[in-house]
């Protein structure tokens, strides 16, 4: 369940439930969660602490969350600062910067603190990981993927490029560095790793990668 949320996580929260309701609490909840995580981690965040920051009931919370990780993807979700197309400028350089500087966007943001703390968290915990990668990881890769077949269509990408593998290096670099760096994170970054290495391993004039071996008991690959 996706619920939209202003993106100032410090405004003021009513403190009166009883006259919130619908996309007005929801919004609260979320933003108490983005507080929350920013302050304590994934770790020790609760459905309650959550609630209590709100100045909301638990029950208010399960009615529209089953769970802690539900809550915490979609209050995730509601900071990214983007629609879920490509861009299409007609240059692969540009949409491919274009792309990076959305995700940075989210680290930068006022929930960027509380985007490490997940980021942390996902190593350590396979159910967050499953649902961080379904709702965020996923899409961006989807999104590089297109970028790379429009790309492609125009010459500028080789064919044997268009892999889930290759369109995930510029993310899983921003992550990386996001992890080891924090933020913010200056444009210096996103332009290397286009210009260093995702245009290189996906440039045309790029030799064909030789055939590997086969494994005993594996058939050749042809």
């Amino acid at each position: 369940m996706t619920a939209s949320v202003t993106r100032d996580t410090g405004s003021a929260v009513p403190k009166s439930p009883s006259r919130r309701s619908g996309n007005v609490l929801s919004q609260a909840i979320l933003q108490a969660t983005l507080a929350e995580l920013a302050e304590v981690g994934y770790a020790a965040m609760t459905m309650e602490s959550v609630a209590l920051r709100a100045h909301a009931s638990k029950a208010s919370l399960y009615r529209r969350w089953p769970n802690r990780t539900e809550l915490v993807v979609d209050a995730m979700e509601c900071v990214r600062p983007y629609d879920l197309a490509a861009p299409d400028t007609g240059n692969l350089r540009d949409d491919l910067l274009i792309l990076l500087r959305r995700m940075i966007w989210v680290h930068d943001s006022p929930a960027g603190e509380a985007t490490h703390g997940l980021m942390v968290e996902v190593l350590r915990n396979p159910e967050l990981m499953a649902a961080v990668r379904e709702r965020f990881i996923s899409p961006a890769i989807g999104l590089v993927l297109q970028v790379l077949r429009a790309g492609a269509a125009r010459g500028e990408v080789r064919r044997s490029a268009l892999t889930e593998r290759i369109a995930s290096v510029g993310p899983a670099l921003l992550r990386d560095h996001f992890l080891t760096h924090s933020a913010p994170i200056p444009d210096s970054v996103p332009v290397d790793i286009v210009d260093d290495i995702v245009l290189p391993i996906i440039s045309p004039g790029r030799p064909a990668r030789p055939a590997r071996p086969a494994r005993p008991g594996q058939a050749p690959r042809p």
